[in-house]
This record gives structure tokens, C-alpha cells and sequence, in this order.
């Protein structure tokens, strides 16, 4: 009998060379800056969650509340998305193996250096605040009972959904004998249709309307997770990455989709503002619960519909400032709270209303974050994880 043999799982198969795609390095260093300027609100408005808060004394503080809401109905969701689109193919040119160790090295390594290196100075005023509060503690415990990856929560969440694509493409292999590499599909092809997009998010709606009544928390200690009622959202929009980089779909929106999506995203801003309030405090299993699950996906898919085609047909292309921009985009995301938290420290004797605060301080933060990734990155091992 002669035994058959397949390819190794280890070796991968060549992927041709394909063309950076500049429009979404751009989309990537908006998501940056948003990211940037929604912890900028989070600081200055009501909510309080961050390294350093001044929590608003006047009215102007819930019109912050209110841009937090509106980013953080699509905007990691959309980080996922983009995560995800890239994850096939550099598990194709790497293998498993190869793909595992770079991650571990890509995302592990910031992950584990904000831990070690950023957390213990960014939590510096929460410790001096317990301690002039009476409750002494060494700070090896505080540390401990305090632990959190801060905004790295993001990296945490993509290393195990980069780690669960690995172990599903290794299960794929051992139940149908084809190698760990299948052919990518054409590029070029076209995306999903209308009724494929209603769908979707009729589907993710009733999946996070279930999620939140099984998982009510609103914060996840220990992993850190400041936003596990998204959790669907996150996983469903880094599969519809994965999906769009095995079929082909290059992101590309028509201009008729994405003006669409600009309507759907403006007419489900404006629907729900005046109600904002109570469906925020509708109890999981409540028709409010399901209203702002239906409010949140709908608006993110118009919003990531109407920037994937403005900047596809706008910005598909990268001069010296925005490949700058881009290169540097993962670092500020990794160090943005040490400029953030200084900043606060630095304008805490300004007495001026949130909003103005939060314009200041936003337009300080961009160049600074800027400016300290790329000072960061020119220690090679630094540049070579970030």
C-alpha cells in the first residue's frame, strides 16, 4: 500500500506580492486619532474610566459623554475589521508557526511592556490618592488587585482572535486533509449586497441584545475589559475581515453604498439622540437594551460603509506626512495615555469649561503622541514590535 502524503501544516505557501493598501492605512490613523481624542473626552466629560479625570462642572461635559457613545458604537469595531483582514494572509505567507511567534512578538511583547513598564506610572495618582485616604497598601499588592492593560485591552482581545483563526485553520486541516494554506480567492470581487448587509446586522443585533442579558457586566476586571457588552461586535466585524481577505473583497465601497451608509448613519444619530438617555439605562432584556443593540450596530455599519468608500475613492493614496502618520499609528495607540495623562497634569490649573479643556488638550495630544511614537521608534527594538 502506498501511503499519501500532503504538505506539511508548517510549510506555507508563497503569497504573491500585493499592493499596500493606502486607503486603509489612512482609515487606521483616523481610528488612531479618534481613539486619541475619545480618551481626551473620557478625561474632561462625565464617565471618569481613565488614568487621570477632571469630571465635569458644567453642561458642556455631556456633550463629551455623548461623542464617547457615538465612537464607541463602531469605531473598535472597525479596528477589528481591519485586524482582521490581514490576518489570513500573513497566516498564508508565515504558517502557523511563523504566524503564532509574530503575534506573540507583534502584540504580546506592547502588551506585556504597558503592563510592566507604562501601568505602574499611569496608576501612580490612584495610589497616592488611596493612601491619602487612609488605606495603606503596598504598591506590589495595589498593582495586583488593580491590574488592567489599560487601553491594551484591544491587543489582549486580537491576540486571542488571532490565536482562535490559527487553531481553526489548524482543526480545518486535520478533518479535511487540504493544506494549512488554501488559494486566496480572486481579488476584486464583490462585496456583500444590501439584503447580506441588513442581515448581518439584524443578526449581530439579536446577538448582542442575548449577549448582554447573559453578560451584564459592564467591565471585565483582571482581563480589563472596559467594554464587554461589544463583544459580539468585535468578534463578528474580525470575521467579516477574515471573510473579505479570503474572498477577495478589497474594501473598495461603491460611492452609492457608502452615500447610503452616510444616511443611515446621520437619520440613526438623530432618531436616537433625544433618547440616548433611556435606552443607556434600559436593563438587559428590556425593549430598551434591544433598541440600542438595533441603534449601535445599524449606525456602526453605516459608518464603516460610508468611510471605507470616502476614503477609497479620496484617500487611496499616501504622501510623506500620511505614511508618517501610518507607520506610527500602532505606537501612539500602545503610548497615548502617558501624553494624555501628562496633559491632564499639566492643564489641571486652567479653571474653563470641559469642551474647552477637551479642544485644548485634543489638539496638544495629536502632534505630541505623534512625536513621542516616533522618538520611541527609533530604538530598533522598539521599531521592530511597534
Amino acid at each position: 500500500m502506498v501511503e499519501q502524503t500532503r504538505p506539511p501544516e508548517t510549510a506555507p505557501r508563497p503569497a504573491a506580492a500585493r499592493p499596500r493598501l493606502a486607503f486603509i492605512d489612512n482609515i487606521r490613523v483616523l481610528l488612531t486619532v479618534m481613539v486619541v481624542l475619545h480618551h481626551v473626552a473620557v478625561t474632561y466629560g462625565n464617565i471618569g474610566l481613565w488614568f487621570y479625570a477632571e469630571p465635569a462642572a458644567d453642561p458642556s461635559g455631556t456633550a463629551l459623554d455623548g461623542l464617547v457613545v457615538f465612537n464607541q458604537a463602531f469605531f473598535m469595531g472597525f479596528f477589528f475589521l481591519i485586524s482582521g483582514y490581514f490576518v489570513p494572509r500573513s497566516f498564508d505567507r508565515k504558517g502557523p508557526r511563523a504566524f503564532l511567534r509574530d503575534r506573540a512578538v507583534r502584540l504580546g511583547i506592547p502588551l506585556l511592556a504597558f503592563l510592566v513598564l507604562l501601568r505602574p506610572l499611569l496608576t501612580t495618582d490612584t495610589y497616592r490618592a488611596l493612601l491619602a485616604e487612609g488605606r495603606e497598601m503596598p504598591y506590589w499588592f495595589f498593582y495586583l488587585v488593580s491590574w488592567d492593560p489599560g487601553p491594551l485591552w484591544f491587543v489582549e482581545v486580537l491576540l486571542v482572535f488571532s490565536l482562535g483563526y490559527a487553531l481553526l485553520r489548524r482543526i480545518r486541516t486535520r478533518r479535511t486533509g487540504t493544506p494549512a494554506t488554501p488559494p486566496p480567492a480572486a481579488r476584486g470581487t464583490a462585496g456583500p449586497g444590501p439584503l447580506a448587509v441588513v442581515g448581518f446586522v439584524a443578526a449581530l443585533t439579536l446577538a448582542t441584545y442575548l449577549w448582554r442579558i447573559v453578560n451584564p457586566a459592564p467591565y471585565w476586571p483582571v482581563v480589563g475589559l472596559p467594554s464587554p457588552q461589544f463583544l459580539p461586535q468585535y468578534a463578528a466585524l474580525f470575521t467579516v475581515g477574515v471573510l473579505a481577505a479570503r474572498r477577495g473583497w478589497t474594501g473598495r465601497v461603491p460611492r452609492a453604498a457608502g452615500w447610503t451608509g452616510s444616511a443611515v448613519a446621520a437619520a440613526s444619530a438623530a432618531a436616537v439622540l433625544p433618547f440616548m438617555a433611556q435606552l443607556s439605562a434600559g436593563a438587559p432584556g428590556s425593549w430598551q437594551s434591544l433598541a440600542l443593540a438595533a441603534w449601535e450596530n445599524t449606525f456602526a455599519a453605516g459608518a464603516i460603509l460610508a468611510l471605507l468608500a470616502l476614503f477609497s475613492a479620496r484617500f487611496d493614496r499616501q504622501g510623506r506626512l500620511s505614511r508618517f502618520l501610518s507607520d506610527n499609528a500602532f505606537a501612539v495607540y500602545v503610548l497615548h495615555a502617558l501624553v494624555l495623562v501628562a496633559l491632564g497634569h499639566a492643564l489641571s490649573g486652567w479653571q474653563a469649561v470641559a469642551v474647552a479643556k477637551f479642544a485644548v488638550a485634543g489638539l496638544l495630544a495629536v502632534p505630541l503622541c505623534w512625536g513621542l511614537a516616533a522618538l520611541v521608534r527609533t530604538v530598533p527594538a522598539a521599531r521592530r514590535v511597534l
